[in-house]
């Protein structure tokens, strides 16, 4: 996996898949939002996302009021945050 950022967009390509992607999302997130209060996450081809990532944009949106929009490109995945109930939580649209 990979992430990248610019300003308070977040691109993250690879599958999301261990403890390590989860720490490095949080970390580049983390920095993103001491400056920005919106952001927009883009999941590119992950196949699937980890329970903790789940939870952490959850605890970004309720807690946090961090307004955020996923755009996903993996129709899997898109299915995934559908069916969990969270694709108007998260904001999410296929990209």
């Amino acid at each position: 996996m990979e992430i990248t950022s610019s300003s308070n967009i977040i691109d993250i390509s690879g599958n999301i898949k261990s403890i390590n992607d989860f720490a490095e999302i949080k970390r580049v997130i983390d920095s993103v939002v001491t400056q920005h209060k919106n952001i927009t996450i883009n999941i590119i081809d992950s196949l699937s996302i980890t329970s903790s990532v789940i939870g952490y944009f959850n605890k970004l949106i309720l807690k946090d009021n961090i307004n955020v929009e996923m755009r996903i490109g993996n129709e899997q995945l898109m299915h995934l945050i559908t069916d969990l109930n969270l694709a108007s939580t998260f904001k999410a649209r296929k990209a």
